[in-house]
């Protein structure tokens, strides 16, 4: 009786094929790391700057909210704007990245 004779051939393309989607998903990453994000609250008087992976690079604000007397708005400014720099981020990301679906490592082919 013959052994199995699979089409290797096919099997090698779909490897080449991984792997090179693999390729293209992590130069997209990569980009998100430039991409910036821009969180804002309070009119704009509250700016926050991130990239699309959610890393802060920067806090602006403007001094007309800074009241010494009332820290606790000023913080729940901040949050609102970082939350809305997160929520323009994961829509860059899945904008991005949502190609790929649940790819991951593409199910532990690579």
């Amino acid at each position: 009786m013959a052994g199995f004779k699979g089409n290797n051939g096919g099997m090698q393309n779909l490897m080449m094929q991984a792997k090179k989607m693999q390729e293209e998903m992590e130069k997209t990453a990569a980009l998100l790391d430039d991409w910036e994000v821009v969180g804002t609250s309070a009119g704009e008087a509250v700016v926050v700057y991130m990239n699309a992976k959610k890393i802060i690079n920067g806090i602006e604000l403007d001094e007309s909210i800074v009241d010494p007397t009332d820290v606790e708005m000023l913080e729940d400014l901040i949050m609102a704007a970082i939350n809305d720099g997160y929520a323009k981020a994961d829509k860059v990301y899945e904008e991005k990245m949502g190609q790929y679906g649940n790819m991951g490592s593409l199910g532990g082919l690579l």
